[in-house]
């Protein structure tokens, strides 16, 4: 059987790191020898089967930095990963027939001139040149080397899947050069066995006397848009009574790295902006939560809001749903695959007026979250179970490295 290796800029906490976490446990249960190597892995800031020995973690080049002056992040992104890739080709030990790498392609002709002629497989979350803006001539110089390379080399894979078919559309036309190239589409799953366990009290998690329950998990970057949560809660202030605004309230919860400048500036943003919309009795922050208070968090509230516009998929409103929590997310990317609008939650304009509307429904109907919860469930199952991404990938894995 295939022995297969892992290979991440940053082990941290996010969708592309369950992503990669969840298809290294379904391989290792299918009896594939897996390791994870990557550039960083702190314990205290990482996925449980990481840290408790359920997946071999090998950590190498943390000592580079991350940015220069605070600039740069790209760059030296790239050049943690090829450190990274020549370490496991030259200095690691680690047996391999197949390396799965991800997010960063710049390691691939490394791994094809060193790897001892391993398969080389690529899961393009989405093209890494759309998810930053060129705003100055200065940013455009320095990234157009960057985007090249990124075409080039992701090219150079054996193989490329894609988490969606709106990222396999974006693919192609983005790399118009890989027009040969034809990704699969292998969608994100859950390990439902984190999420059938006992759930937690919500203690101090959740505000007393709550009704309706808005629920945010993402990370803290401006991509996100996670101010369209917030300016939807004051837009819904307009559309309901007194009473049932007084029962209301929304729980930001997100992803947070003290050694991302971002994190730090963009929790702040959102800060201001609650108090500066006199939300504060109404929204709670919470960084950097555990599992297990992510359980209590979709098992507490009353419906999940998702707003990144374009998200090439989003694996929480796939959590939500198995919650048998409903989704309202903006109609773009990702959840038009996974969110059936007026099903199991609601697709809408990135505009805090839409939101709001959907979220009324909400605070008006008490038995709707559970009805379209429970839909969401049977979608989850249907379309996304652990099982059918495990057995793909273990297809994909075994006939590739034949």
């Amino acid at each position: 059987m295939p022995e297969v290796v892992f290979l991440h800029p940053d082990l941290g906490i996010g969708g592309a790191e369950r992503l990669v976490v969840d298809a290294a446990v379904a391989l290792k249960r299918r009896g594939h020898t897996v390791t994870m190597v990557t550039s960083h892995h702190d314990p205290s800031h990482c996925f449980q089967e990481t840290r408790d020995g359920t997946l071999d973690v090998v950590a190498a080049g943390d000592w580079l930095p991350r940015s220069i002056f605070g600039k740069c992040y790209a760059l030296c992104a790239y050049i943690r990963m090829i450190y990274t890739a020549l370490y496991l080709a030259w200095a690691s030990g680690i047996e391999y027939d197949v390396v799965i790498c991800d997010q960063i392609s710049a390691c691939i002709p490394f791994l094809r001139w060193f790897g001892r002629n391993a398969k080389i497989l690529f899961y393009c979350h989405f093209p890494d040149q759309l998810l930053t803006k060129r705003q100055t001539w200065l940013k455009k110089i320095y990234r157009a080397p960057i985007d090249k390379l990124e075409e080039k080399t992701t090219g150079m894979a054996d193989m490329v899947l894609v988490n969606s078919n709106f990222t396999a559309n974006t693919f192609k036309e983005t790399f118009p050069s890989l027009a040969d190239v034809n990704p699969e589409v292998l969608y994100p799953s859950l390990d439902v066995s984190a999420f059938d366990g006992d759930v937690e009290p919500a203690g101090d998690l959740v505000p007393n006397g709550i009704n309706t329950l808005f629920l945010s998990i993402n990370r803290y970057e401006r991509k996100k848009n996670l101010g369209l949560a917030i300016e939807a809660l004051g837009e819904l202030k307009k559309l309901v009574t007194a009473e049932e605004w007084k029962q209301t309230h929304l729980i930001m919860a997100g992803g947070y790295d003290d050694r991302v400048t971002e994190n730090k500036e963009h929790y702040m943003e959102l800060r201001h902006l609650t108090d500066n919309l006199k939300l504060n009795d109404q929204v709670s922050f919470l960084r950097s939560f555990s599992d297990a208070q992510k359980l209590t968090l979709l098992d507490s509230c009353t419906c999940l809001l998702y707003t990144p516009s374009n998200e090439h998929f989003g694996i929480v409103p796939i959590e939500s749903m198995y919650m048998k929590r409903p989704v309202i997310a903006v109609n773009s990317g990702g959840p038009l695959e996974t969110v059936k609008d007026g099903a199991t939650g609601f697709l809408r304009a990135s505009t805090a007026e839409d939101f709001a509307e959907a979220m009324t429904k909400f605070v008006k109907d008490a038995g709707l979250s559970k009805k379209m919860g429970q839909g969401g469930h049977r979608r989850v199952i249907s379309k996304f179970s652990f099982e059918a991404f495990g057995s793909k990938l273990d297809s994909i894995v075994n006939n590739f490295a034949k």
